[in-house]
């Protein structure tokens, strides 16, 4: 399934695979680079244990085109209702209940990097450089960065990333604590296929969305709430498993 000529989404063994098709940097032509009511329906499938996202050839993602957006809002398209979108396609991104890994080669800028805190795992090659350089534009992150930085690395580095401008190599942002791996050039794809494989495979659909939910209920909710649901939750996974297990063999078993 394709959006356009620069969105490329397919499903692998119950792995979605979000492609960033604009090569060779992969410049966004607007915050939204696939509307979410798209994004929406291709992620509804009912087998689909986790998403990668990429970018094709040799880089992540450099950003926005700013030109074109700012021609975009020349031409009567609200530069707010703009950004709007894409911070609401990212915060579709950050919600979904499978995991959601970013594979970062070389280039991993502005709104590419806000993509990438928007993932719930990030990998990135070696040869990998990040950075908010939206300052040497007089301007700033607009997607969620200034919020998704420092709950990920804290206020003093979060400002000294943002304000400087500068690009950090994923060693660094490794120490940082932005990067979760960082691996062999041009490996990152295959790395995230792996770890994804690892932590999704034989895993029934149901039992590792309750796992995401109860992770994101833990951010989200207060500590008696969260607490709460997760034994909802697993009381839920214990009736199944009980009656699978009835099924299979006769053998009962009471939680």
């Amino acid at each position: 399934m394709n959006y356009g000529d620069e969105v490329l989404f397919e499903i692998n063994d119950s792995i979605g695979i979000l492609t960033l098709n604009h090569p060779p940097e992969n410049y966004l032509a607007l915050p939204e680079f696939i509307p979410v009511t798209i994004f929406r329906e291709w992620t509804k499938n009912d087998t689909l244990k986790g998403l990668i996202i990429k970018g094709e050839g040799k880089s992540f993602c450099a950003g926005g085109n700013l030109e074109h957006i700012f021609s975009a809002g020349e031409k009567g398209l609200s530069l707010q209702s703009l950004m709007a979108d894409g911070l609401e396609l990212l915060r579709y991104i950050q919600s979904l209940e499978i995991p959601v890994i970013a594979a970062i080669n070389r280039v991993c800028f502005g709104g590419g990097l806000e993509i990438a805190l928007a993932c719930h795992f990030r990998v990135a090659s070696e040869n990998a450089l990040l950075a908010f350089p939206e300052v040497n534009r007089n301007l700033m992150p607009g997607m969620g960065g200034t919020f998704r930085l420092p709950a990920t690395i804290g206020l003093f580095e979060s400002a000294r990333m943002i304000l400087g401008g500068d690009m950090i190599n994923a060693v660094e942002a490794k120490e940082l604590g932005i990067l979760d791996y960082v691996v062999p050039k041009d490996k990152a794809f295959e790395f995230s296929w792996n770890l994804m494989q690892k932590m999704t495979h034989d895993r029934p659909v149901k039992v590792i969305r309750y796992i995401m939910k109860a992770l994101k209920n833990s951010i989200e909710l207060s500590p008696e709430e969260a607490m709460k649901e997760e034994t909802n939750l697993f009381c839920e996974l214990a009736r199944d498993e009980s009656i699978r297990r009835k099924k299979e063999d006769g053998h009962t078993v009471d939680y």
